[in-house]
């Protein structure tokens, strides 16, 4: 191995160091058995886990969060979906037009959209339910269905559709029998991003989540603010595991769906 190829080695495993770093620590002192945040932990155990498990605040947050971006997965997918579709059969003006406005929320800052949203749901009486929730989480994950489904149309053969139509097949069935199975990657991906994206999501339900309908990541923040102790690290090291298994079925569906174009091209 050659020295320069040693030295990008080296500054990649440094850099990639530095990264996990913090998650490191985090769950290391998710099994401490002090009574505080203390690093490195005078002891180990699964003391903070139990407290977690038996902890009516931490769970009843954990499946509204859950419940929500279940939820949001279903609304944002269909919506994603078909956005995606249309976005493919409009003319290249248009397309661009409307692409920018369905993928504005990638752009915007998020504080700005959580006040928008703020001040356009106190009025219909949203603040503080978990549809106020799944409706703002919805809008924040479309785009990600979007640019997910619309990479794999870039690829998509329009021959295949128009050629099950000259066949006697009806609009709906060309879409679930022949659209569908070449672009499932790409829904499989962006509802997995979807799912990421609610449930991680803070400021929004900073602001909208009241004291009706805490998530996880608010019940995280108040923790925090509030009382400091290391059930919220073990509380991130479940979430880091989770959001991780989903990146790494998000990586895998996408290979899948690179081998699926490839054979059909």
């Amino acid at each position: 191995m050659s020295v320069r190829r040693i030295g990008n080695v080296v500054v990649v495993g440094a850099v990639l160091l530095f990264l996990a770093l913090p998650i490191l620590v985090i769950v290391v002192l998710s099994f401490s058995s002090a009574s505080y945040l203390t690093f490195p932990p005078p002891a180990f155990g699964v003391r903070w886990y139990r407290e977690y498990l038996g902890s009516n605040e931490w769970l009843a947050a954990t499946g509204l969060s859950l419940s929500v971006a279940a939820s949001v997965v279903v609304l944002a997918t269909t919506l994603g979906t078909l956005a995606a579709l249309g976005l493919a059969r409009l003319p290249p003006l248009l397309r661009t037009v409307a692409a920018a406005l369905i993928l504005s929320p990638l752009i915007v800052p998020v504080i700005v959209v959580a006040i928008g949203v703020y001040y356009a749901y106190s009025r219909y009486g949203l603040v503080g339910t978990p549809v106020g929730l799944v409706l703002a989480h919805t809008c924040l994950a479309v785009p990600f269905v979007v640019t997910s489904v619309g990479a794999s149309l870039a690829g998509f053969d329009r021959r295949l559709e128009q050629a099950a139509l000259s066949l006697g097949a009806t609009p709906w069935g060309t879409f679930r029998q022949v659209t569908l199975p070449l672009i499932r990657p790409g829904v499989l991906t962006g509802a997995l991003f979807a799912f990421i994206t609610s449930f991680d999501e803070l400021v929004v339900a900073l602001f909208l989540s009241g004291s009706g309908a805490v998530t996880l990541p608010r019940r995280m923040w108040d923790d925090l603010r509030f009382a400091i102790d290391p059930t919220i690290a073990a509380v991130s090291t479940l979430t880091i595991v989770l959001t991780a298994s989903l990146l790494l079925v998000v990586h895998l569906t996408r290979q899948r769906g690179e081998r699926l174009r490839a054979s059909s091209g």
